[in-house]
């Protein structure tokens, strides 16, 4: 029943006269004569009707649709130009205006551009044509107004669109504007999105170049800075298309459908989001809405009934002026004659027939009304004035910058008046105010505002937030969105508390990756849906939503799987503290003790058979000191490992056991010579039989072999990675190759001595040295034989150990097997080491060997003399050692040849021999 009553009030106006369009004048909608005419272009109703029998039939029609915010924006026109009028600004010019309806169709405004231009005091409304335009003088100067862009577009000599491609001044060479350039708001946006955590939206536009373009500069914005679309729907961009409602529902449902889409981007004109909006009530839909400046403001919007059931509602709108004389203005527009103004007698119309609604159907009605229906009559006044609905509908970034683009237009007339006679509408050409309006400063609330090289204003915006404010719906300012900074300005610390809570809502396609996790992109074609997955092993992020993870130094830290941070890695060394160091510190000091136990008990004992068998104290020196540096080396494979350390401990340790094994090797040589009865082996002994010069030669080579390692591949500290939570400082060698030569020369030298030990193994039991060399070289062959397998297959901080241990196996087989049967001897067989004992063990041994021995007559004659001067002499216990020469022959006995020795004279040379050894 209420649609019927609300219907009825319709059909009663008289029909004395019609809004349709008869002839020219009729298509103006408001005017004012004026020495300089300035047009406007205002969308004053939102959509033009077509004829039914034929749709495409090229009749400008009548409108529908009265647009509230778009008829303010023409008395906002008015309004500045009678101001100016009124002032000094320019003294002597009267400006005039004609106002004409777009109906937001390209079609009519493209008629009104003609009529724009057709010239000036001409009895047809027609455009000259002319080869040269630079004098033409048309019917108005300049345009202001045309909000939507595809309008702008068309005339491009418009100031009051936003599209960012009409900033280009080749394709638009006259197009300036008062509002910003959609670029920055697409940017301000975008810059919204991301600092709310959302980058999964969808994206609502308008099918038309203002929707298109908005759209393609967001879509730009938003893939710089990591934002997604995950829908984009296009509604038509007229109202009377068919498919409009059918477009609607499509885009609920796919906002109904994307239930993880919370955040939706509305570029639209206002009674598009008008529909859509009520569209969304019903369907109980509940997002976080952004609005572009062409609706962020819109009172009518705001106003639909349960709006609050939408959500929230955060827009950009074009940054607020002084508009209390615009305001003014309005409360005394019913005092203004209409017989020129055919939107003002429109208006006063909608209020007659919608005057007994409330304010949201008063509203919806005046929106409803087509021209078709209202017919104009005289004879109805209104019953209110409603004055007060004017200025609650005003949208005061609109309002403000109509303002400023009629002030801008002004202040160019001024400059181009200074030194003409302006009352002669001849006096410039368009173009000529065009170069002027390049040039134009307008002072705006104290600031200094001019056109940039693309003829935009350097202008910002305003952050709004619709917030329920005692049970209505209130348009408040957030913030300030700078636009050469690109950042947000906030009044108080409130405001930024609204800004903050936005953050509350959740848009992502996929939920936030937390510290210690990555990205993984799926097979979604958007990058901002993936799956979040761990950070491997020796990787981080410490970030919430890396694409990556970071790697850790793996030189010094590491870091578990789903770390946020890395770790330093824990350095290893075979430390003082390790309870093997200590075992095997414990094992070198024994060792030490028994070395200095051993040089304490031959230096009590010099001058027992034992010792003196043993080669003298010089040579036991001589040993027990190599023996003792073994063990002192060894404390450099333990703690910190140092380039000092790392060079010292190998060299120390090769050159001792060389020197060790080299006055062993005299020793086996020396028993071997002692013992041999072969003339021609005893011949080459005694040749090879040169101790000192042996000693130092051996010694000598090792030293050699430790030099140009330490010199050319010197031994370093190395930092092992191998584990990896930890590093080990170990000693590189620096040269495996120099390594093995050391060791293999220790090895040879070692075989040798084994080769001669081994062959006088059969010595007497009371001079059993051979024996027990030969085993002390079988221990380190088996030591050395069984590191090199482990020392390659071992790593970590106790490889040094393993080096140690053959080290103190080695060390400790050859010390105990030369000097512990010795020192046994000397202290619990010290009835066997007397000089008697001695010889009689001598004697039996040589009794057993004389018999199989073969001499030459040199050797007869000599052992001979021997054997005389060796009974003459018993109570000498020392003759002069085997002298070394080649040829061995007794001075003054003839050499005899073919005789063999007597048995007795072979003892006595055995006798002879070992004595003197």
């Amino acid at each position: 029943m209420a649609f019927v009553i609300f219907l009825i009030p319709c059909f009663v106006v008289s029909t004395d006269m019609a809004f349709s369009c008869q002839n020219a004048e009729d298509f103006v909608g408001a005017s004012s004569p004026g020495d300089i005419i300035i047009g406007g272009l205002f969308a004053v109703h939102s959509e033009m009707l077509h004829p039914e029998e034929d749709p495409i039939k090229p009749v400008i029609q009548n409108c529908a649709g009265f647009e509230i915010q778009v008829f303010l924006q023409t008395l906002a026109m008015i309004h500045a130009i009678e101001t100016i009028n009124n002032s000094t600004l320019l003294s002597g010019v009267t400006l005039g205006y004609e106002i004409y309806d777009t109906c937001a169709e390209v079609t009519k405004a493209m008629a009104s551009a003609l009529r724009f231009l057709s010239k000036f005091n001409s009895s047809e409304d027609a455009v000259e044509f002319k080869c040269n335009y630079s004098d033409y003088i048309p019917r108005v100067k300049a345009v202001t107004g045309a909000s939507y862009s595809e309008v702008s577009m068309a005339v491009s000599r418009l100031p009051a669109s936003s599209a960012e491609i009409l900033s280009d001044k080749i394709r638009f060479p006259s197009f300036f504007r008062t509002i910003p350039s959609d670029f920055h708001q697409t940017r301000a946006m975008t810059r919204l999105i991301c600092e709310s955590g959302w980058n999964w939206i969808g994206v609502i536009a308008t099918d038309d170049d203002n929707g298109r373009f908005a759209l393609e500069s967001f879509g730009v914005q938003a893939m710089a800075n990591n934002v997604c679309i995950a829908f984009k729907e296009m509604l038509p961009a007229y109202l009377s298309d068919s498919t409009f409602h059918t477009k609607v529902d499509q885009a609920i449902e796919k906002i109904v459908k994307e239930t993880r889409v919370n955040v939706i981007v509305v570029f639209m004109r206002q009674f598009h989001v008008l529909k859509l909006f009520k569209k969304a009530i019903e369907r109980n839909v509940n997002k976080i809405w952004i609005a572009s400046d062409n609706w962020s403001a819109a009172v009518k919007i705001s106003t639909i009934p349960n709006i609050r059931q939408l959500g929230t509602v955060v827009g950009f709108g074009f940054k607020n002026g002084d508009i209390s004389s615009f305001q003014e203005f309005l409360r005394n527009l019913h005092k203004k004659p209409t017989e020129n103004n055919r939107f003002l007698r429109e208006y006063i119309m909608l209020l007659s027939v919608c005057a007994h609604l409330e304010y949201h159907d008063f509203q919806t009605c005046i929106a409803n009304q087509s021209q078709d229906d209202l017919l104009e009559n005289d004879g109805i006044k209104p019953q209110i004035w409603r004055d007060d609905f004017l200025n609650a509908n005003v949208e005061p970034g609109f309002i403000h910058s109509t303002i400023l683009a009629v002030y801008a237009i002004a202040h160019a007339i001024k400059g181009q008046c200074k030194d003409r006679d302006c009352k002669d509408p001849s006096a410039f050409t368009p173009w000529e105010l065009l170069e002027e309006l390049k040039k134009v400063v307008v002072i705006d609330d104290g600031k200094e505002i001019k056109f940039d090289s693309n003829g935009d204003l350097s202008t910002s915006y305003d952050v709004l937030l619709w917030k329920e404010i005692d049970g209505h719906m209130e348009i408040t300012t957030l913030a300030e969105y700078d636009a050469e900074k690109g950042g947000f300005i906030f009044e108080d610390e409130e405001k930024k508390k609204d800004f903050l809570a936005l953050k509350k809502v959740q848009s992502t396609c996929s939920q936030p990756c937390r510290p210690g996790q990555m990205k993984k992109v799926t097979e979604s074609p958007h990058t901002c849906c993936y799956e979040c997955v761990y950070c491997p092993e020796n990787h981080f992020s410490n970030r919430t939503d890396m694409d990556y993870c970071y790697r850790c130094n793996n030189k010094s830290y590491w870091a578990p799987i789903n770390s946020t941070t890395c770790y330093r890695k824990t350095i290893y060394f075979l430390a003082w503290t390790d309870w093997f160091a200590i075992f095997l510190l414990l094992l070198s000091a024994f060792g030490v003790v028994l070395v200095l136990s051993i040089c304490v008990i031959f230096t009590k004992n010099l001058n027992t058979p034992v010792v003196k068998a043993s080669g003298g104290l010089t040579v036991c020196y001589i040993i027990l000191f190599s023996h003792f540096l073994i063990f002192l080396s060894t404390i450099f494979f333990i703690d910190v490992p140092t380039e000092f350390k790392c060079k010292t401990r190998q060299a120390v340790f090769g050159i001792s056991f060389t020197l060790c094994i080299s006055c062993i090797l005299i020793k086996s040589l020396k028993i071997l010579l002692a013992f041999s009865f072969d003339p021609k082996l005893q011949n080459f002994l005694k040749c090879m039989y040169k101790p000192i010069p042996t000693v130092v030669t051996c010694t000598g080579i090792q030293v050699i072999i430790c030099t140009f390692w330490l010199i050319f591949r010197t031994p370093f500290v190395h930092q092992n990675f191998s584990i990896p939570r930890a590093v080990i400082l170990e000693c590189n060698e620096g040269s495996i190759v120099a390594f093995g030569i050391m060791l293999g020369y220790i090895a040879a030298l070692a075989f040798i001595c084994f080769i001669f030990a081994f062959k006088g193994r059969k010595l007497p039991e009371n001079y059993n040295e051979a024996k027990f060399i030969t085993f002390g070289m079988l221990i380190y062959f088996i030591a050395w034989i069984v590191f090199i397998p482990v020392y390659a297959t071992t790593f970590g901080k106790y490889l040094p150990a393993v080096e140690i241990i053959v080290v103190l196996i080695s060390n400790y087989g050859i010390l105990c097997c030369t000097f512990l049967p010795k020192c046994y001897i000397i202290i619990y067989k010290q009835e066997t080491n007397t000089k008697s004992a001695f010889l009689k063990m001598v004697y039996t041994y040589s009794s057993k060997s004389a018999g199989s021995v073969a001499v030459s007559q040199v050797s007869l004659d000599s052992k001979s003399s021997s054997f005389r001067a060796t009974i003459t002499d018993s109570s000498k216990t020392e003759n002069d050692p085997v002298n070394g020469n080649c040829h061995f022959q007794v001075p003054g006995q003839p050499l005899i040849k073919g005789k063999v020795l007597p048995k007795n004279a072979a003892r006595t040379m055995v006798r002879k021999r070992v004595s003197s050894i």
